[in-house]
C-alpha cells in the first residue's frame, strides 16, 4: 500500500471532525467536499456565510453536506470569547480584545479545537505560516512535556525514476530557523514519532550536515554530533545517526564508504536539516526537480492538532493535509 493510500485509509477508518479556518476559499470548499464525500472526515467551514454558500450552490453541494460557522453571527462565538478571554487574560486580553479576536477566522478555528467543538484545525492556503502558527499556539497551545513546536514535510517519493519509493520526512522545514542542539534533538524525536504515526513502520533518522563522521570540523557540525547524542540519550531505543552527508545516509553504496558503521545502512526516511534556510530549500529541490509530492508543513508538538498549508496549494494538497490532521488527531486521543 502506497504511504497517502494509508493515511487516506487510517483516516476513514476512524474520521474525525476538521475545522477549516479559510472557509471562502474555493479550493478550501472543494477539499472539504471531497473529505466529505470520501468518508475522511466532518468538516467545518469558517468564513462568511453568504459567500460560501455562493460557492457550494456554484459547485452544486448539497447544504447539509459541511457545516458552516460564520464568527461574526455564530452561536459559538461567546462561548469562544470567554474562553479566550480565560486563556489569554494574565497577557492583558480583556473581554472586548477577546470578543473581537474570536472574530477571526484563525482564532476561531483554533478555539474550536482548544474547547473540543473540533478535533483538529487547517489553515495557511490564505493565511501566513506566521499568523496560522500563532494561533495555534496561543488557543492551542504545547503538548503537556513538550517546549518546542516544530513542522515537517511529509515527501511522497512515488514517480517512476525515483530510485527509492515511498514516504519521507523533512524537518523543520518551516518553523524553527536556527535551533541549538537540545532543540534539533527534540525536532529529531518529534519526527521520528511522526513519522511512525503516519508511515506506519519504524522511523530511522539521519541527522544532516555537510560532513559526515569527522571529515570536517566546525561549530556547526559540532551541533549536529551534539543534537545526535542528546535525541539518543533522551530515546535510546531511537535509530539515529549524524552527522550525516545526504547521500551517505540515502544512498547504501555511499554508506558502506563514508559510514560503515552506521546504523543507518543508507535506509534512513527522517532527514533532519541542521537549519531552517538548508531544510526548506532542501525539500523545494526534492519537490520541484525531484518531482517528490510534499505535504506540509505539518505541525508536531501541539496539544490537539493544527496545520498549515503553503498559500500556492492545491485542492488536494488541502485534502491530504486533513486526512493528515485526522490522523494526527485520532493518534492524540490514544
Amino acid at each position: 500500500m502506497k504511504p497517502l493510500e494509508r493515511i487516506l485509509l487510517a483516516a476513514k477508518t476512524a474520521p474525525r471532525h476538521i475545522v477549516l479556518s479559510e472557509g471562502e476559499d474555493p479550493r478550501v470548499i472543494e477539499a472539504a467536499l471531497r473529505s466529505v464525500r470520501e468518508n475522511v472526515a466532518e468538516v467545518t467551514l469558517v468564513g462568511r456565510r453568504a459567500i460560501i454558500e455562493q460557492t457550494l450552490t456554484a459547485m452544486e453541494a448539497p447544504d447539509e453536506t459541511v457545516r458552516i460557522e460564520d464568527p461574526r453571527t455564530s452561536a459559538l462565538s461567546s462561548r469562544l470569547a470567554a474562553a479566550y478571554h480565560q486563556l489569554r487574560r494574565t497577557k492583558g486580553v480583556d473581554a472586548t480584545t477577546a470578543a473581537a479576536a474570536v472574530r477571526l477566522p484563525l482564532v476561531f478555528a483554533a478555539m474550536m479545537v482548544r474547547t473540543g467543538e473540533a478535533d483538529g484545525t487547517v489553515g495557511g492556503a490564505v493565511a501566513t505560516t506566521a499568523d496560522t502558527v500563532r494561533a495555534a499556539l496561543q488557543c492551542i497551545g504545547r503538548a503537556p512535556g513538550i517546549g518546542l513546536v516544530s513542522s515537517f514535510f511529509l515527501m511522497m517519493l512515488c514517480q517512476p525514476h525515483h530510485v527509492k519509493k515511498g514516504a519521507f520526512v523533512f524537518a523543520d522545514c518551516g518553523l524553527v530557523v536556527d535551533p541549538d542542539a537540545a532543540a534539533l534533538a527534540d525536532i529529531a524525536r518529534m519526527s521520528a514519532y511522526s513519522y511512525e504515526a503516519l508511515a506506519g513502520c519504524a522511523a530511522k533518522v539521519a541527522m544532516l550536515s555537510f560532513s559526515t563522521n569527522g571529515s570536517a570540523a566546525h561549530e556547526r557540525v559540532s551541533k549536529v554530533i551534539e543534537a545526535t547524542r542528546l535525541a539518543h540519550a533522551a530515546d535510546p531505543a531511537l535509530v539515529i545517526d549524524g552527522e550525516l552527508q545526504f547521500d551517505t545516509a540515502f544512498v547504501e553504496a555511499v554508506s558502506v564508504a563514508k559510514a560503515p558503521n552506521s546504523a543507518l545502512h543508507g535506509e534512513a526516511n527522517v532527514f533532519v536539516f541542521p537549519n531552517l534556510d538548508a531544510a526548506n530549500i532542501g525539500y523545494k529541490i526534492a519537490q520541484r526537480i525531484g518531482g517528490a509530492e510534499a505535504i506540509g508543513p505539518i505541525l508536531q508538538g501541539l496539544a490537539k492538532p493544527a496545520n498549515d498549508l503553503s498559500r500556492g496549494c492545491t485542492a488536494d494538497d488541502i485534502f491530504h493535509m486533513i486526512a493528515v490532521t485526522v490522523v494526527q488527531a485520532g493518534q492524540a486521543s490514544v
